[in-house]
């Protein structure tokens, strides 16, 4: 039998957890909101992933890192008939995510406040269409390396967790980051890249959220480079 722990080593979440002070209204969506829209680590996964969400979705994507949650917030307004796991470890990008579910009123979105292995290891196999990592920390020192997300033993854990024709999708605008994203998919052989032409990571993708970090890359300059990835 495969326990969660054989499944992905943990690993330690790096970087700050929380930084400025959060406003009130923050700070009650997280002991209020959260609380229902967390994902249960704590139980056995569901059969279906669809059985998470209070509304009928057709499939179930996880965002790894959603940030501020412009572009996890889009996808949901866009997609109401699919079902969103966001994962975040910082928790003022949680406050803001939980504001925006608030706000637009958002029932196909579950989350998790935490290290996205772990998350990654409770997932049953098969059980998502897609995976999307967007402007991961590139932790550019060479000494830092091993902190990046982007590992052989992530990728294996994408790969279980993808459905065949499952989609793992990855932007930067870091293109020795981007070099390593290559490296580690295309050695696994789970997956294929579906680049065919070199516009085809260079454009974003159809229906692409941007985030702000996004729109202030392109402002200073920065081009972005969008990975994706095809679960065979």
């Amino acid at each position: 039998m495969v326990t969660s722990d054989d499944r992905t080593p943990r690993r330690a979440v790096f970087g700050r957890r929380k930084g400025r002070r959060l406003k009130p209204r923050h700070a009650l969506l997280l002991e209020t909101l959260l609380p229902p829209l967390a994902v249960p680590l704590g139980a056995p996964p569901p059969r279906d992933l669809a059985d998470l969400f209070l509304v009928p979705v057709d499939g179930v994507q996880l965002e790894i890192g959603f940030g501020g949650g412009e572009h996890l917030a889009g996808e949901a307004r866009a997609a109401p008939h699919i079902g969103f796991i966001g994962c975040e470890p910082f928790v003022n990008g949680m406050a803001k995510m939980l504001s925006l579910v608030d706000q637009h009123g958002l029932a196909n979105v579950r989350l998790h406040l935490g290290d996205a292995a772990e998350l990654l290891a409770w997932l049953p196999a098969g059980s998502l269409a897609r995976v999307d990592l967007l402007y991961p920390d590139p932790w550019p020192k060479r000494r830092h390396w091993k902190r990046r997300f982007i590992q052989d033993a992530t990728v294996g854990a994408m790969a279980r967790v993808l459905r065949v024709g499952g989609e793992a999708r990855c932007a930067t605008d870091i293109a020795d980051y981007a070099a390593w994203a290559l490296d580690h998919f295309l050695r696994s052989p789970a997956f294929a890249w579906t680049a065919e032409r070199a516009e085809d990571w260079r454009q974003p993708w159809l229906g692409h959220v941007a985030t702000r970090y996004e729109t202030k890359t392109r402002r200073e300059g920065r081009v972005p480079c969008y990975l994706t990835f095809r679960r065979r």
